[in-house]
């Protein structure tokens, strides 16, 4: 790949998913366009990138993206944000919504293991909201990845990856070499395509919102356009957890950090009142 070409779909990637991709990253690239060529019959990677600049085919471009975005996820991932839901979120969202309903957005779900993790936790611990009804909103820019959440369909491996045995053994049944998770728990999960990208998210207000190791992938200026808009997406008094890695700090002054729960920013007031 010439560095033409490398440019030209760093660029392409950079504006419809956010993805910012340096110069050492053109083994990556090759990697992952080589068998999205051989799958389009055609001869190389050069020939593949030739077609998108010519055409601009939205089907071949949203495929690109696709094999580009990362989708690494597992059943309770850190364990920390589901212990932060547990003992400092739902409690204080089942007295502020009573009488109405407690909204969670998990952005950028890829296959669906966090929302149904979380969905594990309502249905094992029906107290924690005192009775207020919660729905769960999953999204992700993939079709591929959205199919398979929607489906509820898990590899051996994956199951093995943060998913306790007992909640294997109770929410799951074995079909062939694959895992599937209870129609209760994907009744309880709904899967849309969202581009974090997108000016305007259209899917009403949250109470909290996961956007956990997707913003790594982003530069700076693009972080602080997604968090603002996240933050547009917000109820007041609502929270918003990142990855462990992650920070806010220089970015946005639409949360403030909660002290002594890493990860964990609550909306800030001035904030709400935008919004």
């Amino acid at each position: 790949m010439n560095s033409q070409d490398f440019e030209f779909v760093s660029q392409l990637l950079r504006k419809r998913a956010g993805i910012v991709l340096t110069g050492d990253k053109m083994y990556l690239l090759e990697s992952r366009l080589a068998p999205l060529a051989r799958k389009e019959g055609l001869p190389s990677i050069d020939d593949l990138i030739h077609v998108v600049r010519a055409r601009r085919d939205e089907r071949l471009i949203n495929q690109l993206v696709d094999v580009m975005t990362t989708n690494e996820t597992f059943f309770f991932r850190d364990k920390t944000p589901f212990e932060h839901l547990k003992e400092a979120i739902f409690p204080v969202l089942a007295q502020a919504r009573r009488g109405s309903r407690i909204r969670i957005w998990c952005a950028a779900s890829s296959t669906g293991q966090e929302p149904y993790s979380i969905a594990m936790i309502l249905d094992q611990n029906p107290a924690l909201t005192g009775g207020v009804p919660v729905e769960i909103i999953a999204t992700d820019i993939s079709d591929r990845c959205l199919e398979r959440a929607r489906q509820g369909l898990f590899t051996q491996f994956e199951v093995q990856r943060g998913l306790p045995v007992q909640m294997l053994m109770h929410y799951f049944t074995q079909q062939d070499d694959h895992w599937r998770i209870s129609e209760r728990l994907r009744q309880m999960v709904s899967f849309r395509k969202l581009n974090l990208m997108d000016p305007a998210y259209n899917l009403g207000r949250f109470d909290v919102v996961f956007c956990r190791n997707v913003l790594i992938y982003f530069d700076v200026p693009t972080k602080t356009e997604v968090l603002d808009r996240i933050a547009g997406s917000m109820n007041p008094g609502g929270f918003m957890l990142m990855g462990a890695a992650e920070s806010i700090a220089g970015m946005t002054q639409s949360f403030d950090v909660t002290q002594d729960r890493r990860g964990l920013y609550k909306l800030a007031s001035r904030a709400a009142k935008v919004a």
